[in-house]
C-alpha cells in the first residue's frame, strides 16, 4: 500500500509550468527573437489585474521538492529525480537545498510539490557570487523578498516597461547580497509576472531589442523558467 501512495505521489510530480512571454516576439534581421508593442492574446491580464504580482526572474536552474508529513521525500531537476549518492554530478542541488534548510527557506512549506531556483557556483556563471549553492522557494521567499513594489505605481505601457528594464530594474536579489555593489552592478535578469489564481509570465532584459549581450538561445516558444 505504501508503495502505490509513493508511485502515486511520484506520477503527480510536474515540471514547472510552461512561462511565455506577454509580449508578441519577432525574429530581428540578427535571428533574434526580441518582443514588440503588442500583447499575446490571453495575456492582457499581467497588464490590467491590479492582483499581478512582478517578481525578479533568478538565473538558475529549477528545482522542486516533494514534502510528505512535513519532510522532504524526493528532489528534481525538472523532470528528473535527484536520489542523493545516485545521481551523479548534481550533489550541488542537495547541498543547495540543504542550505536553504539551514536557513529556514523550508520552515513554511507544507505537504506537496515545491518549486524553486537553485543558484550558486556551478549554476550559469554564477551571477550573483555566491560561495554555496542555495534553493529559493518561489512560492514564500521570492513572492516575499523579490516582488517589486513599483509594479503598477507606473504605466504598463510597452515603452515605460522597456524603459524600466533598460535603465531602472534593480537587481534585488544581488542587493541583498552584495549590497550598495548589488545595487550598482548585480545582474538582473528580468521579471516573473504572477496571478494570484497560478498563471505565470515572463519578460527578460534580453528580449528586447536594445540589449546588447548574449541572449537566450530559446526561439519564441521558450519553456524554461
Amino acid at each position: 500500500e505504501m508503495f502505490m501512495m509513493r508511485f502515486q505521489l511520484f506520477k503527480m510530480v510536474k515540471d514547472m509550468p510552461k512561462l511565455e512571454c506577454p509580449f508578441k516576439r519577432i525574429e530581428n534581421e540578427k535571428k533574434e527573437y526580441i518582443v514588440i508593442p503588442e500583447i499575446v492574446e490571453g495575456y492582457e491580464w499581467v497588464f490590467e489585474d491590479d492582483s499581478v504580482m512582478a517578481i525578479e526572474k533568478l538565473h538558475g536552474t529549477n528545482v522542486s521538492i516533494v514534502i510528505e508529513n512535513g519532510a522532504v521525500s524526493s528532489i528534481w531537476n525538472r523532470t528528473e529525480r535527484i536520489i542523493p549518492f545516485v545521481t551523479k554530478g548534481k550533489h550541488f542541488i542537495v547541498e543547495g537545498l540543504l542550505e536553504s534548510f539551514k536557513r529556514g527557506y523550508l520552515d513554511l512549506l507544507g505537504d506537496g510539490q515545491h518549486f524553486g531556483e537553485l543558484i550558486g557556483p556551478k549554476v550559469n556563471g554564477n551571477p550573483y557570487k555566491l560561495k554555496e549553492h542555495l534553493w529559493i522557494p518561489f512560492e514564500t521567499f521570492c513572492q516575499k523578498h523579490l516582488k517589486y513594489k513599483s509594479w503598477g505605481k507606473y504605466p504598463k505601457d510597452f515603452k515605460t516597461i522597456s524603459d524600466w528594464f533598460q535603465f531602472d530594474l534593480i537587481p534585488l536579489y544581488a542587493c541583498m547580497v552584495q549590497g550598495e555593489e548589488g545595487r550598482k552592478n548585480g545582474f538582473v535578469e528580468g521579471i516573473v509576472f504572477t496571478h494570484p489564481d497560478g498563471r505565470y509570465a515572463k519578460l527578460r532584459r534580453d528580449m528586447f531589442s536594445w540589449f546588447t549581450g548574449n541572449r537566450h538561445n530559446d526561439g519564441i516558444n521558450d519553456v524554461t523558467i
